[in-house]
Order: C-alpha cells, then structure tokens, then sequence
C-alpha cells in the first residue's frame, strides 16, 4: 500500500500520536491562504513538500524550507506546475 505523507499524517493523529500541523493545497491560491494561516498561527517557518509516491522527494527539490510566506509561494509555485504534484505546507522550521 502507498499513501502520501499527509494520508499517514492523519492516520496517526487519529491515534493520538503528535504530528506537526500542516495542509494539503491543490492550487496555488490555497497554499498562499494556508501559508498565510500558520505563519499567522505563530509558525516561524513552513515546509513546502511535494506529495508524490515516489523515492527521492528531497533530492529532486520536492522539498522546500521557507522562512517567509513570500518564499512559501515562491516555493510552491514551482511545485505545483510539475505534472502529478500536489504540495503540502507543514510548520515546524
């Protein structure tokens, strides 16, 4: 069985396993408005992530730190216009 991060991410929470916070956005709009939600939460970073079922999600760029909610759209701008990926913002920098 594969599942993405945030599939299992929700799976644990329902057992009360601690898990950064975080959401999945399909459009560039929805991650600009979850970005600007968690750095308004006091997050002093997010974690743009690619959802993809693949090895290797790091060293192809399909993650990304940003400090700002200007470099998180820069961020996923570039994830998201990959054919197949969705991203994914989680705090915790």
């Amino acid at each position: 069985m594969k599942i993405h991060e945030y599939q299992a991410k929700e799976i644990l929470a329902k057992y009360g396993v601690a898990v950064p916070r975080g959401e999945v956005a399909n459009t560039p709009e929805e991650a600009s408005a979850v970005a600007r939600k968690l750095f308004a939460e006091g997050a002093s970073g997010v974690v743009v992530k690619a959802q993809i079922h693949a090895g290797g999600r790091g060293k192809g760029g399909g993650v990304k730190v940003a400090r700002t909610r200007e470099d998180a759209e820069l961020h996923v701008n570039s994830s998201l216009t990959r054919p197949g990926r969705r991203a994914r913002r989680s705090s915790g920098c």
